[in-house]
């Protein structure tokens, strides 16, 4: 088959893809990613337990991978601190930190103080969409550490998936993952992760918009809670 591109990619395709994948396990579509698309993937990293996981994978199929952070100056120090231990533990990734264009500062002087309170939407737009539109300019395929069990939202994401937001494809290896398969691969391979997952916080993002999750609530409930919002928008349609 010729390689796989998001302005040829059918359904068809995509569909015969998904469905060859599905007879290999994780690494086998990893390997597959970086087999067909080589430096044209980029993987998207958030820093969660998924992102563990997926790092330590990739790592052993193609060590100097690409890996990007978007850093929106609203993180946790603790996913700061996991970075450094990241880059001590596999030095030979790629890893690159990606800002926005606006500091905190300009953004307060352009929309108002707290915009992720007053317009939740266009702060994620300013700070990660459209960082991620410059990332993602002219590549390939990129990777996420979505799964199906996180929420409604991501319920039918498939291996391959054709992004019409990015113009891309994207590439979703543990869709099938439960959470506890993924800390016991943490702990199993001892893998350093971020601290606020041992005080209920399973899904972390920026500081202002996460809480930790109470007992009985699904994985994202502590994301934008009292926001009404589920989603930064990476990976919703355009």
């Amino acid at each position: 088959m010729s390689r796989l591109h998001y302005d040829t990619a059918t359904a068809e395709q995509l569909a015969a893809v998904n469905k060859t994948l599905a007879k290999g396990d994780t690494v086998d579509v990893i390997k597959w990613a970086y087999k067909t698309f080589g430096d044209d993937l980029i993987y998207s990293c958030s820093f969660g337990a998924e992102a563990m996981v997926l790092i330590d994978m990739i790592s052993d199929v193609k060590k100097d991978a690409r890996v990007t952070f978007l850093d929106t100056h609203l993180h946790f120090a603790q996913t700061y601190e996991l970075i450094e231990k990241v880059r001590a533990r596999y030095p030979d990734l790629q890893l690159t930190i990606k800002e926005p264009q606006l500091s905190l500062a300009q953004q307060a002087a352009e929309h108002g103080d707290e915009l992720w309170i007053a317009k939740p939407d266009l702060c994620c737009h300013l700070r990660k969409v459209q960082p991620m539109e410059s990332v993602l300019k002219g590549t390939v395929a990129w990777m996420s550490g979505l799964r199906r069990e996180q929420s409604a939202t991501r319920a039918d994401v498939q291996f391959v998936n054709r992004d019409e937001k990015f113009q891309s494809l994207k590439i979703c290896p543990l869709i099938y993952w439960k959470a506890e398969e993924v800390w016991q691969y943490i702990r199993v391979f001892e893998l350093p992760y971020n601290a606020l997952h041992d005080q209920s916080y399973p899904s972390i993002g920026c500081a202002p918009c996460t809480r930790p999750v109470r007992a009985g609530e699904e994985e994202r409930a502590g994301r934008w809670s009292h926001l009404g919002k589920t989603e930064c928008g990476l990976h919703l349609a355009k």
